[in-house]
């Protein structure tokens, strides 16, 4: 019999496939603002230099280096220049678009549904993510999360993101709760894992990848959502 009472899982790359979703709607951008005509003709190619351009945009905002208009804007700007496209113009419609379309991709990893409704079952199900609001809900509306969790809390909202644990706190405050009755599920081990750690919540690090670069141990590690029903 589980000891855990409440559940907490992390929504981008453990539930929500960022990756699939993200591709989805630059692929759609790419097509409709037709940058093969403009100096990039292969998508492949602007997709890999945007990624690398994104993620260091992200490191940075975490760390308070840029501003959240900086980062939307920045790297579509910063991705077009790499092709020799100087278009502040275009860079900002592209960041528009992508705030439009892409919370709206709907591509979950598999079994995420299933799992949601077995464990919601048996525990209290809450939602933990960093991220910007808006684009959060849209994303709990449109793929048909939202549901599942009693308790949604969105970095932006309450003023601290993981892996400081007073997310963690806010968190099991919210669900009347404390870290012994908790686990933590998500896919990022710096914050998902490393941050429920520090505030004394056991971890089930979703390894999808197979990725070895962990440096401290995790209460459970799986590598697909459906692994779950035999922990839980």
């Amino acid at each position: 019999m589980s000891k855990y009472k409440h559940i907490f899982f992390d929504l981008d790359h453990t539930l929500w496939d960022f990756e699939t979703n993200s591709k989805l709607a630059l692929q759609q951008i790419f097509t409709e603002q037709k940058l093969s005509e403009k100096g990039i003709p292969v998508f492949d190619n602007f997709l890999a230099r945007y990624k690398t351009i994104n993620d260091r945009y992200w490191a940075r905002y975490h760390n308070n280096m840029v501003t959240k208009e900086k980062l939307r804007h920045g790297r579509f700007y910063d991705a077009l220049k790499e092709f020799g496209i100087d278009d502040t113009a275009l860079a900002e419609t592209m960041a528009q678009n992508y705030l439009d379309i892409s919370p709206r991709k709907t591509a979950l990893f598999p079994d995420a549904v299933e799992v949601l409704g077995y464990l919601q079952k048996k525990y209290s199900l809450h939602l933990i993510t960093n991220g910007f609001a808006e684009v959060q809900w849209i994303k709990l509306e449109h793929s048909g999360l939202k549901p599942f969790f009693e308790h949604i809390i969105i970095s932006e909202e309450v003023g601290t993101q993981k892996p400081d644990k007073a997310i963690f706190e806010i968190a099991m405050e919210r669900a009347k709760t404390n870290a012994t009755e908790c686990v933590m599920i998500g896919d990022n081990y710096n914050t998902d894992i490393v941050g429920a750690k520090s505030a004394g919540v056991d971890q089930i690090f979703f390894n999808p990848k197979k990725n070895r670069s962990r440096r401290l141990e995790v209460t459970h590690e799986i590598n697909s959502l459906l692994e779950l029903n035999e922990i839980l």
